[in-house]
């Protein structure tokens, strides 16, 4: 575990950082950089799902949390969806990883990949996004929703919402939840997210590296392929019979699979053209 402050002034803060290496000290092949959702995610979604795997199909895994998240530095304010892109910037800076990397982005996470490689495309070898699509309008008027329930069904109700969550969902949904809460309620996160900047399709195709992103079936983030691949004709979709937004939770090594066969193809940094409905029927 490390602490590493990303530098740049008074908007500089300490990001929790973790990172695996192949085992039997393999040189790496390539380094993945995992980047996790808002609220109740973290580093830990990666470490106890496919981090482990994929430093032992040999790469070099850096994961860290997100500012406000995990164990990492919490300010006040600058929340907005810049300030995510220029951490991710600044700490593959202070870990001097200059290469191309494998940008894997979880929800939010993947919406701070495209953000980082429109504007360093020749830093990026492939994104792949999990539940996830770029900064659009679209993308603004979702989030900027999900933000207003949560407000008003969580915070505002907190300890309602946090006994119907343990009594229903687990201690630990409601463990994740509380810290949600507290991390709205003493932030300015709630009003600086729905406040940043979008992108156009024209920005979007700033993005020059291999695309992979991963749906669940029952996601309401589904139907969204459709615009990513015609935005990004490189991109491969794959959606997931029976999943929803928790995918990368509830299928890791399906996920962990995926990913391995999209860094390893030649020349694409894409998996080979297997139907997933078709191969989770078998």
């Amino acid at each position: 575990m490390a602490v590493i402050h990303t530098g740049g002034g008074p908007d500089g803060v300490g990001l929790h950082v973790q990172r695996l290496s192949p085992p039997e000290d393999r040189p790496p092949t390539a380094t993945a950089v995992l980047v996790h959702g808002l609220l109740t995610d973290s580093l830990a979604s990666w470490y106890f799902t496919v981090a482990p795997g994929l430093a032992a199909a040999g790469l070099d895994v850096v994961m860290y949390d997100q500012r406000g998240h995990g164990r990492s530095e919490r300010p006040d304010s600058g929340y907005r969806l810049d300030a995510f892109v220029t951490d991710l910037e600044r700490l593959l800076d202070r870990l001097e990883i200059t290469g191309p990397v494998h940008l894997v982005g979880n929800c939010f996470g993947g919406t701070v990949a495209f953000g980082y490689a429109m504007l360093h495309p020749e830093r990026v070898a492939g994104i792949c996004v999990i539940e996830a699509k770029p900064a659009t309008e679209g993308w603004l008027t979702e989030i900027s929703g999900i933000f207003r329930r949560v407000v008003a069904e969580l915070v505002a109700h907190e300890a309602e919402s946090l006994a119907w969550l343990s009594a229903h969902r687990g201690a630990h949904t409601a463990r994740l939840a509380k810290s949600a809460a507290r991390l709205v309620r003493t932030t300015t996160l709630a009003e600086d997210i729905p406040a940043s900047r979008t992108v156009s399709q024209e920005q979007v195709r700033r993005v020059r590296c291999p695309v992979l992103a991963v749906y669940g079936a029952d996601s309401e983030l589904a139907g969204h392929e459709g615009w990513l691949e015609s935005a990004l004709p490189g991109t491969r979709t794959v959606v997931l019979p029976g999943q929803g937004h928790s995918v990368l939770a509830e299928a890791p090594s399906h996920i962990s699979e995926l990913l391995v066969s999209w860094i390893r193809e030649p020349g694409t940094g894409a998996p080979a053209a297997v139907p997933l409905l078709e191969a989770d029927a078998s």
